[in-house]
């Protein structure tokens, strides 16, 4: 099907995102079809993997839901940013880790059909402790886990938050060679 943009105009933007709408004529319709998504610099994530084989999770407040959600490490790129640099900027700031062996695992869309983003997936290895930001918006609880205690947690729903969900499809088969 051919989709070509006739206009693009900013409905809304914030600090974290842009909010569009797009006009496009469309093979096949005899109007134009409004389109509006959000466009972000996009996110990463980040499995920190500790010399014992745990893996760092964070446990979060997450005010939408309005209940706790365990996570991996992540978050927006910020201007100007690369995905590494924000990688090593998240996994300092929510668990207060740093490393110098980063390595790109894969990358999805968290929901490409209303927005842009493209998070990247990063395993962390060769982790040295620091002080995590103190964040009073985003305060962080960690959570090392082995393997089976973070399928088990999947297994039972205490893991629901779709992000990580898929980063754990993504990072499973690489934390499985390495068992």
């Amino acid at each position: 099907m051919n989709w070509k943009k006739i206009k693009s105009e900013v409905v809304h933007q914030n600090p974290f995102w842009i909010y569009r709408q797009d006009v496009f004529e469309v093979e096949g319709c005899v109007t134009p079809r409004d389109y509006y998504y959000v466009e972000t610099p996009g996110s990463v994530m980040v499995v920190p993997l500790l010399s014992d084989g745990r893996i760092v999770m964070v446990q979060t407040y997450r005010c939408l839901q309005n209940k706790y959600s365990v996570e991996f490490p992540g978050g927006a790129v910020k201007d100007r940013q690369t995905f590494e640099q924000a990688a090593h900027r998240e996994l300092q700031e929510e668990a207060g880790l740093i490393t110098a062996d980063l390595i790109n695992i894969g990358e999805f869309c968290p929901f490409n059909g209303v927005s842009t983003e493209l998070c990247k997936v990063y395993l962390a290895r060769g982790l040295e402790r620091v002080a995590a930001e103190n964040n009073p918006q985003e305060p962080m609880e960690l959570m090392p886990r082995r393997i089976d205690e973070i399928e088990n947690l999947i297994k039972h729903n205490q893991i629901w938050d779709g992000q990580s969900l898929a980063v754990w499809a993504l990072v499973r088969p690489h934390l499985m060679r390495n068992e």
